[in-house]
């Protein structure tokens, strides 16, 4: 553990101490939900601050880790400090306006009761998107550094791509629905579909169990960066063929995808998560033979000709830079 803060430490104090100031957000929030009883939308008040804290500090400490793998200079070093100080700074700020209204016992998102109240969602609208733009930043620098291990370097990048699909898929929150639109309520956006935003919850999640809910899909994605690099971390383990990890991480990816727009497609449809009908159902079926299939087919093509293992590529590395062990040999 020492060693990987020592390689989030180099890749981004920044973002490292986001994720310290997170984490010690999460503790607080555990006390808060213990010895706070109030709620909003029928949810525990510190419910939202306790998963917001936690997700970013798994991301924060991912990105942070990842980019100290990297060896920036020049220009792309200077992209990547201000991609990560953006990035940093907004997610804090972000996280602040909603602990602001938790402890105020007020709804953070969606919320435009008061003029107050919408200044803080709209804020929280353009921290987003300065979120948005400092993970792209920072998934430009990883895309192209690469690691070690192919089927890593595969994983960081498909799941960079799920990263982002992720935080698009939010917007389809902040629409107002038309019903919302016709009333003129307080509540401009949802995340649930078909109900009201507050009614019967999944434990912990708090996602819909009477309709659809739009954060699952979120979920997915967003966390799809280190769903893959863990897939690929954990074939390491077993497989030992650089080409066919490639080959698996690529089929994990791709099925994680579908899981994505399956959820977000059951949420848009009214569905809650534990609920799906016949046609989600027949749907995650297809997804989970064609997963299979693709499976298969990845483990048993032949490695290509020529091609070495990391291993081997390892070896050959150290022979590159210590010349002095071949004359030894």
């Amino acid at each position: 553990m020492t060693t990987s803060l020592r390689i989030a430490w180099r890749g981004s104090r920044q973002l490292l101490v986001l994720a310290g100031v997170m984490a010690g957000l999460a503790l607080v929030s555990l006390v808060g939900l213990i010895v706070d009883d109030r709620t909003v939308l029928g949810q525990p008040v510190w419910l939202k601050p306790f998963k917001f804290g936690v997700s970013f500090v798994v991301y924060g400490f991912t990105l942070a880790w990842l980019l100290g793998q990297l060896h920036l200079t020049g220009l792309r070093k200077k992209v990547k400090n201000v991609s990560v100080t953006v990035l940093a700074v907004s997610s804090f700020l972000e996280v602040a306006v909603i602990v602001l209204q938790a402890a105020r016992a007020r709804p953070s998102h969606f919320n435009s009761a008061t003029d107050f109240d919408d200044l803080v969602w709209t804020s929280m609208g353009v921290m987003a998107g300065f979120i948005l733009l400092g993970s792209i930043g920072v998934a430009l620098m990883l895309w192209r550094g690469g690691t070690p291990d192919p089927a890593v370097t595969t994983a960081v990048r498909f799941g960079l791509l799920l990263l982002v699909a992720g935080m698009v898929q939010a917007f389809t929150m902040v629409v107002p629905r038309p019903e919302q639109i016709a009333l003129d309520t307080d509540m401009q956006g949802a995340h649930a579909v078909a109900v009201d935003d507050g009614g019967p919850g999944m434990p912990l999640t708090g996602w819909s169990t009477t309709g659809g809910d739009l954060r699952v899909g979120h979920f997915v994605g967003i966390h799809g960066l280190q769903a893959t690099i863990l897939f690929a971390l954990a074939l390491s383990w077993w497989v030992r063929d650089a080409a066919r990890r490639v080959r698996l991480t690529r089929v994990f990816a791709g099925a994680y995808a579908g899981v994505l727009v399956l959820v977000t497609w059951q949420a848009l449809r009214g569905q809650p998560l534990v609920a799906p009908d016949a046609t989600t159902l027949a749907a995650a079926a297809a997804l989970v033979a064609a997963t299979a299939l693709a499976g298969a087919l990845a483990w048993r093509l032949p490695r290509p000709s020529g091609q070495i293992t990391v291993t081997e590529r390892i070896m050959v590395q150290d022979l590159h830079d210590n010349p002095d062990l071949v004359e030894k040999a």
